[in-house]
Formats: structure tokens, C-alpha cells, sequence
């Protein structure tokens, strides 16, 4: 297996476990926040998720900067977490929006040859390269799926292993 192909397994590993992590929650359960004050919830999470695979698959990679960032509304970036409220809708959409952009990502990664890692896309940025910019989506989901299963945890004693 190349590196592109671990890097695409390790992404689509780590997508699953945001499925398992919160699964079979309902619109309630997903917009709970478990550790007051803080905003931060299984759905807010998701809705974060889409954003920041939008932000570099699309953004910086394709080179899109124009296309607004998702689930921020009026430049504040904590809309991604307070406008998670519990209400289905709002849970459909987050879902739907962080699985189409899971699915452009890869449907770009599906184009890209495994030598084009090393393609530099910002010299002047500590996060230079495609294989920077796959590791620190790498790196975001990692964050994050801690963060979900200690959210999950407080609500059903479960982490959705």
C-alpha cells in the first residue's frame, strides 16, 4: 500500500468512528452540552468536522478560498458549537453536509496521483504540502474523536466503540 492509500484508510477509519461515536443518539442527546459552559457537542463536533475538511480539501487545496466557510456564521467561528441546537433539522443538515464533504474530498483524492504528496501548495505555511494538509485533518479527526467520546460517555456511559 502507498502513503496516499494509508493516509485515504487512516481518513476513512477515522470518519467511522465519528459515525459509531454518534450513533443512534437523537436530536436531544446530539446537541447536549456535557461540560458547562463550554458549547462543545457531538453535534457541534460534526458540524466542525465538515467545516475544517471543507476549509482544506476545498478551500486550500483546490484552491476555492472564496466559498464561505461552513456552519461559521458572521465570521464567528464558535457558531459552528452554539447554533448546534437540538433540533432535527439541524441535526439532518449537519450530517448530510459533513458527508457530502467527506464524499468531494475524496472523490479529489481519487484524482490525485500518490507523487503529488510533495506538492507544494503554500511555502511560506508550517502546513506546506498535500501530505501536510492530509496530516492535519489527520490530526483534527484524532482531536476530536477524544472529545467524542468523552461527550458520549456523560450521555449514555458509552464512547460508540
Amino acid at each position: 500500500m502507498n502513503e496516499l492509500a494509508t493516509l485515504r484508510r487512516w481518513l476513512e477509519d477515522l470518519r467511522a468512528a465519528v459515525e459509531r461515536k454518534t450513533g443512534g443518539l437523537d436530536a436531544d442527546q446530539l446537541a447536549r452540552r456535557a461540560v458547562p459552559p463550554s458549547t462543545l457537542s457531538l453535534l457541534g463536533l460534526v458540524r466542525h468536522l465538515a467545516q475544517m475538511e471543507h476549509h482544506w480539501f476545498v478551500r486550500v487545496l483546490q484552491r476555492r478560498p472564496e466559498e464561505a466557510s461552513l456552519f461559521v456564521t458572521g465570521h464567528r467561528w464558535d457558531s459552528q458549537f452554539d447554533d448546534a441546537v437540538a433540533d432535527p433539522a439541524v441535526v439532518e443538515e449537519a450530517f448530510t453536509v459533513w458527508r457530502d464533504t467527506a464524499a468531494r474530498a475524496d472523490a479529489w483524492l481519487d484524482e490525485l496521483p500518490g507523487e503529488a504528496l510533495d506538492v507544494v501548495i503554500d511555502p511560506d505555511d508550517r502546513i506546506a504540502t498535500i501530505r501536510d494538509v492530509l496530516q492535519q485533518v489527520l490530526k483534527e479527526y484524532a482531536r476530536h474523536l477524544g472529545h467524542l467520546d468523552l461527550l458520549r460517555e456523560a450521555i449514555d456511559g458509552q464512547t460508540g466503540e
